[in-house]
């Protein structure tokens, strides 16, 4: 006797699968290559999906734009933002982020000469291809161009 999981199953056998194609025509052997031929403008890729209204992206960080509030780092869940003193800006962590947002939310911005309103120092961009082998590569880690990864920055403000 036909139950109905039966016609369920049926159902979904003849529908078209929900995943997406890879955003290239045949698949790679080495995704890390891709990126890099991508970033050269050697081949170009699809966006699998259209990217949708509101989509939180890798974060886009303007230095320039920073108060150095450090509210960013205070609501952080995922200690993803590392304040640098000798800047008085923030270093992110790609690798840690939730992607929730909160810190772009808190943001207050910095109003530039010959603007009205205030512009936030952090957005979420479209950019989801975050795929990278080191986390401390610079993709993952955004920060002003003035700092340099992997200096400790405690050890550097300590020593003072």
């Amino acid at each position: 006797m036909p139950t109905k999981a039966m016609f369920l199953m049926i159902r979904q056998l003849l529908r078209r699968p929900f995943t997406n194609p890879f955003p290239v025509k045949y698949a790679p052997k080495s995704v890390t290559s891709l990126i890099e031929k991508v970033k050269a403008g050697q081949v170009s890729i699809k966006d699998p999906v259209p990217v949708p209204e509101g989509f939180r992206g890798k974060i886009h960080y303007d230095p320039e734009r920073c108060i150095g509030c450090r509210l960013c780092i205070t609501v952080c869940p995922a200690n993803a933002m590392e304040w640098i003193p000798e800047l008085r800006k923030i270093r992110h962590y790609v690798a840690r982020c939730m992607f929730c947002a909160l810190c772009v939310d808190v943001c207050p911005g910095k109003k530039l000469p010959g603007e009205d309103t205030p512009v936030k120092a952090l957005s979420m961009s479209k950019e989801f291809l975050l795929a990278d082998y080191d986390k401390y590569s610079e993709n993952l880690v955004i920060e002003p161009p003035q700092a340099k990864v992997g200096t400790d920055t405690q050890e550097s403000s300590d020593q003072k």
